[in-house]
């Protein structure tokens, strides 16, 4: 089934500490897939936080065109969701965006998770919002 937006049943399958495959496009240039976290919003954007001068971000500077995979783990049943669109990079709310992934994703009572985020938010970091022109989904 493919359509343009994120349906109630797919936002509650990517609000699941799931790692996503973020493609990004460059022309004659392979595509290059990296594993992020991410957040699918209640606006029906997916967003993720990097590095101002990341791979990913190059890329996009160039062509904003890509996409994300989300994946069910292998034990349980087969069920994916891929939204592919235009990117825009944000310079605000990537801190934010980071911190309630890490919440999301770690521990933040063990110190050496809390201790990787203060990592993170001490570096510059900029917000990916990708704007779904595609979305695709397969549950059996």
């Amino acid at each position: 089934m493919s359509d343009e937006h994120l349906t109630p049943d797919d936002l509650a399958f990517l609000a699941r500490p799931l790692l996503g495959f973020l493609t990004t496009a460059a022309g004659p240039t392979p595509p290059s897939s990296r594993p992020v976290w991410f957040e699918a919003t209640a606006e029906g954007t997916v967003q993720l936080f990097t590095g101002p001068d990341t791979l990913k971000i190059r890329r996009l500077r160039r062509d904003p065109r890509a996409a994300i995979i989300v994946a069910a783990p292998a034990d349980e049943r087969e069920r994916w969701v891929s939204v592919a669109g235009r990117a825009t990079i944000e310079t605000d709310g990537a801190h934010d965006l980071a911190a309630r992934l890490a919440a999301r994703y770690w521990d933040l009572d063990d110190p050496v998770r809390a201790a990787d985020l203060a990592g993170i938010l001490a570096e510059d970091q900029v917000r990916v919002v990708l704007h779904p022109e595609e979305v695709r989904r397969v549950t059996f």
